[in-house]
């Protein structure tokens, strides 16, 4: 990768991690107020964890970036840090921030999906309660 693609890269890393910090203005979103109406209080506590779930998702955005900016300024940036092949240029245009290459990211994720559980996502039969019910 040439000095001048990395340099664009950079450049695209530095403007979102400055809209996003710009975003990160919205936690006056999670303020609690209270509500005369338990409705009105079901939707402010609604809006209060949709804030809350964007703040996150923001946080670890700017996590990200600021790690490839780290690769840029060490030169690994580009690289894989699991197979250690280049990323491809086309993925590093979509995704400036990603740390894998396409085939170790679908990796990651495949086993991200299979260890994250959700309770009461398993179907009744193999949930303890059902078991506990048997007995």
């Amino acid at each position: 990768m040439t000095k001048s693609q990395i340099e664009k890269f950079k450049e695209a890393l530095l403007a979102k991690l400055a809209e996003l910090s710009q975003s990160s203005d919205r936690r006056d979103e999670i303020q609690i107020e209270r509500a005369p109406d338990s409705l009105d209080d079901l939707q402010n506590m609604l809006q209060r964890d949709l804030a809350v779930a964007q703040l996150n998702r923001d946080a670890r955005l700017i996590r990200e970036i600021q790690r490839a900016l780290a690769r840029i300024e060490d030169g690994s940036y580009g690289v894989c840090l699991h197979c250690e092949e280049e990323i491809s240029p086309r993925r590093l245009h979509a995704v400036p921030w990603a740390a894998l290459c396409i085939k170790c990211q679908e990796r990651a994720d495949a086993s991200q999906q299979e260890t994250e559980t959700v309770p009461g996502d398993e179907p009744f039969f193999e949930s303890q309660a059902y078991f506990a019910d048997a007995a």
